[in-house]
């Protein structure tokens, strides 16, 4: 049985149907269909997403705390007005153990993107370009270049499932996409957090480590995960077992999530993941491709309609998202669009 992350070159994608695109195609549903991870390369050179403008925003990471606590979202400073975008600050105590940014469709899109009735479309609070010369404009190009990538997979995804290269454009575009800058720093809390979690300690070939990340799967459609050469991202197998992720030069990591697992009927998996480390401090860059807020989800065309009840993405989203520990407790602060009756568990 192999036990490898499959790395599939997805230059093919970009162009016109070809028999490397047909191999892509059936590399990436293979893949898509039991491991539920892979890593990706190959995409087109003047696509602004390798490693130089990936360190190009992990500047973020070099400001003071002066700075990144004018981003903090509400939950974290109450007076301040952003509740789902911005900055989330290190909680020291849980199994996840990290601080990061955060950001939205407005950091490409403008105002064109954002209300101010609805927190999952709010304005992206930014450190001014006097703190950061140059690095918005390098968030929106990377922003861009993750948006092409996503729509180039989720094409593939479509032609694997046999409809239309295009049906899922309409539903992703301007959509409630996240761009997230992740710092995993060096744990100090590990043997503290242990009294209460046993599990933040792991063995992992005859190794201990500790978890800087919980086991998780993802809650939407696709994720886009650049990595700063440190290793610690894990899948789990079918079986059981860890896989470790390379963090390959260049390389995207994609996993799918919760909702295009229910929407392909299956056909696609959403695999469980973690990050794990031990006395490295870890970076890294997640691309979340979320559809619009008032997209309808429902079965596609060749499936049963009965097999789960419509239910717009917004409302699932904000659902799931006030779930996690930096998000407990704000629930109410947005109302659906339509009151759900079973979300995807």
């Amino acid at each position: 049985m192999d036990y490898s992350i499959p790395i599939i070159d997805i230059g093919s994608l970009f162009g016109i149907r070809t028999a490397e695109r047909d191999s892509a195609d059936a590399a990436l549903m293979r893949a898509a269909a039991t491991t539920g991870f892979m890593v990706v390369t190959g995409y087109p050179p003047e696509l602004p997403a390798g490693s130089a403008v990936r360190r190009d925003l992990l500047r973020l990471f070099q400001l003071p705390e002066t700075e990144t606590r004018k981003l903090w979202r509400q939950k974290f400073d109450p007076t301040h007005c952003n509740v789902y975008r911005g900055w989330f600050p290190l909680q020291k105590g849980f199994l996840t153990a990290k601080e990061g940014i955060d950001m939205g469709a407005d950091v490409v899109h403008g105002s064109a993107v954002t209300r101010v009735d609805d927190p999952l479309r709010e304005a992206t609070p930014l450190p001014s370009a006097q703190a950061l010369p140059g690095w918005r404009e390098s968030v929106a190009a990377y922003y861009r270049a993750m948006e092409q990538v996503s729509q180039a997979l989720m094409r593939a995804i479509a032609r694997g499932l046999c409809l239309d290269e295009h049906f899922f454009d309409l539903s992703f575009d301007k959509g409630l996409s996240t761009l997230r800058l992740l710092r995993y720093p060096i744990r100090t809390d590990a043997e503290q957090t242990a009294q209460s979690d046993p599990d933040v300690w792991v063995t992992h070939q005859g190794v201990r480590y500790y978890v800087s990340g919980a086991p998780h799967v993802d809650s939407g459609f696709l994720t886009l995960l650049a990595q700063d050469g440190v290793s610690g991202l894990q899948a789990r197998h079918r079986d059981g077992r860890w896989l470790d992720v390379p963090p390959i030069e260049d390389g995207l990591a994609v996993n799918f999530g919760k909702v295009l697992e229910l929407w392909c009927g299956g056909r696609i998996k959403a695999t469980e993941h973690r990050v794990i480390g031990a006395d490295r401090e870890r970076r890294s860059i997640p691309f979340f491709y979320e559809a619009r807020a008032d997209a309808e989800i429902q079965p596609l065309p060749r499936d049963d309609p009965s097999s789960f009840e419509p239910f717009f993405y917004g409302d699932y989203l904000w659902a799931t998202t006030t779930q996690f520990v930096e998000f407990k407790g704000m629930a109410a602060l947005r109302k659906p669009l339509r009151l759900p009756g079973t979300w995807v568990s």
